[in-house]
């Protein structure tokens, strides 16, 4: 069920409306629909009790390991994907399943993917993202309903990656911003996959995205992104 994007470009708060809230938190969720955004970026991570909690690093400050602990020793401003869900019913939720090696929560069976996929299935609105291919790919597995992107970190020659994306299933490709040009833009297209641009502030460089035909960019800023293309 993929998310119906309007025929011009749109903004999504990058954890909420970032710049002016906490990060991830229903506060800054709120904010940004408020500020006119289409819908918002977050960030899921497991706990040790299993809960999907939205918090962008593995660990919090003076506490530890979010794996290493249960959703009832996190802070009250932590919330659960199930509640930013709500909230934000009819908006467009980037869900980001962190899934990286390199850190404490590596979840090699993707056990995470199904569960975020068996909870988002059937709402529309959702794209599950996340930089691990075979985590996309296990979205899909568990989903096939709902709508997938792959993140692309900074650098990424885009036409070089266009096969891999399509093996994924993918329905959008999340390149950084900087990756970004107008042949790129046509050449996601021509493949028949969504764009959406991460993370941007620059109002000059939101204006010049939106002019190529990208279809959504993620900001700190909503309020200041939405005017940008007003």
């Amino acid at each position: 069920m993929t998310p119906r994007l309007p025929d011009r470009t749109v903004v999504l708060g990058h954890r909420g409306s970032s710049a002016h809230a906490r990060e991830n938190t229903i506060e800054a969720f709120r904010l940004a629909m408020a500020q006119g955004g289409a819908g918002v970026e977050l960030d899921v991570r497991r706990t040790a009790d299993d809960e999907l909690v939205l918090h962008h690093d593995p660990e919090i400050a003076g506490l530890g390991q979010i794996v290493g602990l249960s959703a009832s020793e996190l802070p009250d401003y932590v919330p659960t994907l199930s509640e930013a869900l709500v909230l934000l019913s009819g908006a467009i939720v980037n869900v980001e399943i962190k899934n990286s090696p390199a850190e404490p929560d590596w979840d090699p069976h993707d056990g995470v993917a199904e569960r975020v996929a068996q909870l988002v299935s059937g709402i529309p609105g959702i794209v599950v993202s996340s930089f691990n291919p075979a985590t996309v790919v296990a979205v899909g597995d568990h989903a096939p309903d709902v709508a997938r992107g792959l993140l692309l970190p900074p650098g990424t020659v885009i036409g070089d990656v266009l096969a891999e994306v399509a093996a994924t299933g993918a329905w959008a490709l999340h390149p950084h911003w900087s990756s970004i040009d107008e042949s790129v833009v046509t050449q996601v297209h021509d493949a028949g996959l969504a764009i959406i641009a991460w993370t941007v502030d620059d109002a000059d460089v939101i204006r010049t995205l939106a002019s190529w035909g990208v279809d959504a960019v993620i900001s700190n800023d909503v309020a200041a992104a939405v005017e940008a293309l007003s």
